[in-house]
This record gives structure tokens, C-alpha cells and sequence, in this order.
């Protein structure tokens, strides 16, 4: 979950992989995933689909006990609001969910007026960015 997330989890990531372009997403769900690897696209096991998921620095060490690296992975579900608008999260989002405009490698993103399903912010009434109705 993205309020579990530290900064210190996540200082030897170098790049993030997008899978499919996030623009047009309010919100993508962020997991920490123990992974054999430390780049290379991982596994999914999750039902809905992955969207991206971080690559690691050759400095990053692995778990003394499992052997495994622990990588972000970004996803969503079938009921989110990407492919249900006004389902479940047509306001709101999932705990673990994070705007992907906020998310940068070593950089664990954060919720938004967007992310959430609520009224624009000043910010993007300025810019011109209108929320799916």
C-alpha cells in the first residue's frame, strides 16, 4: 500500500516501465512485490492487468532470507475506475492507489483531487483538465 511505501524501499529503483500509456488514468494501484529479479518484467499474478512496475540499480541488495528483491509493481483491477466509471471507485480510490502523474523512479506518489474521483483543484481548472464524468 502506497502509505506503507517508504522512501528508503525504494531509493535503488533507476527507471519505472510503463506497459500502457498512464495518461489518461486517474489512478494506478502500487504494490512493494518480492521478485527473483531486479530488472525484467515480473511476473502478474493478480486478477485485471499490470500497467507497469520499476526496474532496480546492480546496488540493490537482496533479501538475506528469501533471495528475492522487492520492486514496486503497478496494476489494476477489473471493477476500477478505468474500466467502470461508475463503479465501485467512480469517487474515491483504492488504499494502495496513487495518481501515476506523481510517480517517478525512488518516488513512492501520492493521492489527487484526480486520483480520487473528486472536484478539480484550482491547479487543473487553470490548466484546463476536466474529470470523467
Amino acid at each position: 500500500m502506497s502509505s506503507l511505501i517508504t522512501e528508503d524501499e525504494i531509493s535503488h529503483e533507476i527507471e519505472l516501465v510503463w506497459l500502457e500509456e498512464t495518461t489518461d488514468l486517474d489512478y494506478v494501484r502500487q504494490s512493494l512485490d518480492r521478485l527473483p529479479t531486479r530488472r525484467g518484467k515480473p511476473p502478474y499474478h493478480r486478477d485485471g492487468r499490470m500497467i507497469g512496475y520499476a526496474l532496480l540499480s546492480p546496488q540493490a541488495k537482496a533479501s538475506r532470507s528469501s533471495g528475492t528483491f522487492r520492486r514496486r509493481v503497478f496494476w489494476l483491477l477489473p471493477h476500477d475506475r478505468d474500466t467502470q466509471p461508475q463503479g465501485l471507485y467512480a469517487t474515491g480510490a483504492p488504499a494502495e492507489a496513487v495518481d501515476p502523474r506523481t510517480l517517478a523512479p525512488a518516488t513512492k506518489g501520492y493521492k489527487t483531487e484526480r486520483s480520487e474521483g473528486g472536484p478539480p483543484s484550482t491547479a487543473m481548472q487553470e490548466l484546463g483538465i476536466t474529470l470523467p464524468l
